[in-house]
C-alpha cells in the first residue's frame, strides 16, 4: 500500500508541475536586468506571437521596464524594437525631461503589439504594431506623482516636442499630433525602414 500511495503522489506532483514548466518555457525571465542582449532592459524573452494572418512575432519579448524606469503597461515587441526603445529613452526620454518633478518615474505606454490596420481603419495596410516593430508612448509619469501627457503638454511646454524629436533616428518612423488626427494623444514609432531615410512628423 505504500508503495502505491508513493506512486500516486508521484503522478499528482507531475501532473500540477506540467503546467508551470509549459510557463517558464514560453516565459524565459531576465534575472539580470538584460534582454536581447542590452543591459537595462528588464522582462521576459515569451512564446513566439502566430497570427492571425501577418500578424504575429516570431520571438517576442515582454519588457516591464527600461534603464530602471517602469512601464506602466508591458510592451511586447520584437528585439529590434526594443533596442531602439532603450537607445531613445537613453538618449531621449531621459534628457528631455532632466530633473524635472524629479526625475521620471514611468512612461506612460498606449500600445505596443496589436494585429489590426494601420490607425485600426479598414482597408488600410497592416500596422507595424501587428509586426511587433511599434510602441505608442502617450506620456511620463514624474517622481513628484505629475504627469506629463502628449495630449495636454504637446503645446504647454517643451518636453514632449523634445521627446517625439528625439525619437527620429533611433526609429525610422515617428509620428506625433502634428502628423493627423490619428496620434494627438500619443508618439507613435516603429522601426520600419525607409529608402529616403527616417519618416518624423
Amino acid at each position: 500500500m505504500r508503495v502505491a500511495a508513493l506512486i500516486a503522489l508521484a503522478a499528482v506532483v507531475a501532473l500540477g508541475s506540467c503546467g508551470r514548466g509549459e510557463d517558464r518555457r514560453s516565459a524565459r525571465y531576465s534575472s539580470s536586468g538584460e534582454l536581447c542582449g542590452i543591459a537595462g532592459l528588464e522582462g521576459a524573452h515569451i512564446a513566439p506571437i502566430d497570427g492571425p494572418g501577418r500578424c504575429g512575432i516570431a520571438d517576442p519579448v515582454q519588457i516591464t521596464s527600461v534603464s530602471g524606469i517602469r512601464l506602466t503597461s508591458p510592451v511586447r515587441v520584437n528585439c529590434s524594437a526594443a533596442k531602439s526603445f532603450k537607445r531613445w529613452v537613453d538618449r531621449g526620454i531621459k534628457p528631455a525631461v532632466g530633473r524635472r518633478g524629479g526625475g521620471i518615474e514611468a512612461i506612460r505606454i498606449a500600445a505596443s503589439y496589436s494585429c489590426r490596420s494601420r490607425n485600426s481603419q479598414p482597408g488600410a495596410k497592416l500596422s507595424e504594431h501587428a509586426k511587433g516593430n511599434a510602441i505608442d508612448v502617450s506620456g511620463v509619469v514624474l517622481r513628484n506623482g505629475k504627469t506629463l501627457s502628449v495630449l495636454e503638454d504637446w503645446r504647454r511646454g517643451r518636453v514632449i516636442k523634445r521627446m517625439h524629436k528625439s525619437a527620429c533616428g533611433p526609429f525610422g518612423t515617428v509620428l506625433g499630433p502634428k502628423s493627423d488626427r490619428f496620434h494627438q494623444d500619443h508618439i507613435h514609432v516603429d522601426v520600419a525602414s525607409y529608402r529616403g531615410g527616417a519618416y518624423c512628423r
